[in-house]
């Protein structure tokens, strides 16, 4: 368990595009460009192991790319090397935080000076529910999965915890970028279930439909 004590200042960041990370959840990642190569080297040398996932943030006009405001920082917990000398890791959330700017450095990767401050709660055991209505949120699920010819393991889903469940759902369907940053920035697991709702609802009428569970 990691305390506010034990978190940096500064957090190398990947910037990756639709990828969201969640407090006490997993992302799995192929780790293959250089400089990410170069990142997760001093990621290991240190500690806490600790990378910071956080969206691009392109605003028109504005030269170079930019961060959203809030990202999440997970532990490499596993890794493994490929015979082309690639990785495949596996980030475990931590807790979410807030891009203050940006530092330079001689690193081929970017860098942020961040703070913690508002999220404690990520930092501490897994988030409870209390107006969460499973079975109603089960057959939603079921009528969404249905419409996007999506398959799971039911039965996995059903007995999955009321955070794993919903988190897990946020990281995997395919939803648009700004829909996994507000699922991100959500304050608490209620928050979080309610966008997913309202996600699977929009989709249901009619959205932007997902091809698939990646």
């Amino acid at each position: 368990m990691f305390k506010a004590v034990d978190l940096p200042q500064t957090v190398a960041v990947f910037p990756l595009p639709g990828a969201l990370l969640l407090p006490r959840s997993r992302l799995p990642l192929h780790i293959f460009e250089p400089r990410y190569l170069a990142m997760l080297d001093d990621a290991l040398k240190i500690p806490g192991r600790l990378i910071g996932m956080v969206q691009p943030n392109e605003v028109p006009g504005r030269s170079g790319t930019g961060l959203h405001a809030i990202g999440c920082a997970g532990r490499v917990t596993q890794f493994s090397e490929t015979e082309d000398h690639r990785y495949m890791i596996t980030l475990t959330g931590i807790s979410r935080f807030r891009v203050l700017k940006e530092v330079d450095g001689f690193q081929p990767y970017r860098r942020c000076e961040v703070s913690w401050e508002g999220f404690d709660r990520d930092l501490g055991l897994a988030e409870h529910d209390k107006s969460y209505n499973r079975p109603q949120f089960m057959e939603l699920l079921e009528r969404y999965f249905a419409s996007m010819n999506l398959s799971t393991d039911w039965d996995t889903l059903k007995q999955a915890e009321d955070e794993l469940l919903v988190n897990s759902l946020s990281m995997l369907l395919d939803l648009s970028n700004e829909d996994k940053q507000a699922l991100l920035e959500a304050p608490s697991l209620a928050t979080r279930r309610e966008t997913l709702i309202t996600l699977i609802e929009f989709a249901l009428l009619g959205g932007v439909k997902e091809d698939k569970l990646q």
